[in-house]
């Protein structure tokens, strides 16, 4: 869950991870365009980014009160348990739908562990107590099992073959992890509070990367450069509620289910 920062005083808006990942979906359904090549697969690199935190469910479903804020608990302050309880249910969902969507949930999974395999600095793995770091280790090397597995599936069918190799698979996860920092890139923080943003790392074709830089360019307007969407004045939304705060011994899902719900909608134009 995502508590979105407020202005002093003010109700926050808060997004289910499940919604988040509506609008990464969004994103991914319309990228491609000008020096941007199209997602092939196209169909399965959107069902994933639309569902790569589906496993969050079991803990939005029952998300409990932080003590440190009177709030539902934030997503980078989620008890590590519940976090690990997460981490395998996502791509399970996924690789319902294709083993290339299960491999690429799976990369995502692994990867928030592990620098999102070098494109980030933040080694999450290296500040586990170790007391609970043999749990997240074993439902890692689920993950790497399940790729393996997986990968195993796609080079079985002459089709699907060339989806298993790294550079391939690669590609696409740098996709997802463009159309997910994107989107958290609005849902962390309110609209007065959103500034000037690169993304490292963003493929134009498979083996070519680029940075592209957001900023704020008014009245719920955002310029990137480059653009890499298929039509200029591309609009997005996120679905959420509001809430201020939530008392010491409250049902916290009744809570959330009672909250006045709401959209906020962004329109990304070329800058």
């Amino acid at each position: 869950m995502i508590i979105q920062t407020a202005p002093e005083g003010q109700h926050h808006f808060v997004i289910r991870q499940p919604d988040h990942c509506r609008m990464s979906g969004q994103l991914a359904a319309a990228f491609g365009g000008g020096q941007f090549a199209t997602p092939d697969p196209h169909d399965y690199i959107t069902h994933v980014a639309a569902h790569h935190d589906e496993g969050w469910d079991i803990v939005d479903n029952n998300a409990r009160r932080d003590p440190r804020t009177g709030m539902p608990y934030h997503l980078t302050q989620t008890p590590l348990l519940d976090l690990v309880a997460t981490g395998s249910r996502t791509p399970d969902f996924n690789e319902w739908r294709h083993p290339f969507c299960g491999i690429i949930s799976s990369m995502h999974t692994y990867g928030l562990y592990h620098g999102r395999y070098g494109l980030s600095d933040k080694i999450f793995i290296d500040v586990i107590t170790p007391e609970l770091k043999p749990k997240v280790q074993a439902m890692l090397q689920g993950e790497l099992d399940r790729q393996a597995r997986l990968k195993a599936q796609l080079r079985a069918n002459p089709a699907t073959a060339h989806w298993a190799e790294d550079d391939f698979l690669f590609h696409h996860y740098k996709l997802l992890q463009f159309f997910d920092t994107l989107s958290l890139y609005f849902h962390m923080n309110h609209a007065a509070a959103r500034g000037e943003a690169s993304f490292k790392n963003v493929p134009r074709k498979l083996g070519d990367d680029v940075t592209v830089t957001i900023r704020p360019a008014g009245d719920g307007v955002y310029a990137l450069s480059p653009y890499p969407f298929s039509h200029n004045g591309l609009q997005i939304w996120v679905e959420g509620c509001y809430l201020k705060q939530v008392d010491d011994n409250a049902d916290v899902p009744t809570v959330l289910r009672n909250a006045p719900r709401g959209r906020q909608w962004m329109t990304l134009v070329e800058g």
